[in-house]
């Protein structure tokens, strides 16, 4: 009798398990895509939704796009502080135009997990924004996860490559590299991708690039599939 009433605790644990992680994972899953010019020209019907969708379901998966070329963090970053004086000031006109989207994306849907997968930095490293792209950085996080009113939002980061540790007038390029790491290793719920090897060979023109800025075509659908392999992990590790 106690064996039968330990077998039957244990599955009724089991059951109840099952139960819970199922709670936790009911409803959509919500990936929100930003950045600057190497986020604009991924595609993510390439390579990155198709993963997810094989995943998930692809009822069960939306992707919002929203990226614009050229930009610093403080076109997100709404409490955005320049390290010197009478330097620019904060302008998150960019995020508010990528929540928009998300939240006509959302309306009316049960979302399971939210991951933000971030493609960004080349601004800041030209402008020499070392100082403020760690807290600046962390505060967009924050800043997105409090607008969804949630506490468990996954963050993807992309590296910048190493474009600027070849080329010159690119003076903080290595510091945001490392500070892109540092804050994606800081965190369960963050992650980063390498992207060094995605800019030599044939780019979407047809021209033979080597170390450049932006991607080659093999690399953008390379860099989609990285994104999407680090944003399945991260929900698989924290349900």
């Amino acid at each position: 009798m106690a064996l039968l009433n330990k077998l039957i605790l244990n599955l009724i644990i089991v059951i109840s398990s099952i139960s819970c992680t199922a709670q936790k994972q009911k409803g959509k899953h919500l990936f929100i895509l930003s950045g600057q010019s190497n986020m604009e020209l991924l595609r993510p019907k390439e390579s990155f939704t198709p993963k997810l969708n094989k995943k998930f379901g692809k009822r069960n998966v939306i992707v919002v796009q929203f990226a614009k070329g050229s930009q610093s963090i403080r076109k997100w970053y709404k409490d955005w502080v320049p390290a010197v004086e009478n330097e620019s000031k904060a302008e998150p006109y960019l995020y508010d135009s990528l929540m928009k989207k998300v939240k006509k994306a959302i309306r009316n849907k049960d979302i399971a997990t939210v991951t933000f997968v971030w493609m960004q930095g080349e601004r800041d490293a030209r402008k020499s924004r070392r100082a403020v792209y760690r807290k600046s950085l962390l505060g967009l996080h924050k800043q997105l996860s409090d607008e969804l009113g949630r506490t468990d939002v996954n963050f993807v980061i992309g590296r910048l490559s190493d474009f600027g540790l070849i080329k010159k007038g690119w003076p903080d390029w290595m510091q945001i590299r490392n500070i892109q790491v540092e804050v994606a290793e800081s965190n369960p719920r963050f992650a980063w991708i390498n992207t060094d090897d995605l800019n030599t060979g044939v780019n979407r023109k047809g021209e033979n690039i080597k170390d450049g800025i932006h991607m080659t075509a093999e690399g953008y659908v390379i860099m989609g599939e990285r994104f999407a392999d680090k944003a399945i992990k991260l929900i698989e590790d924290n349900k």
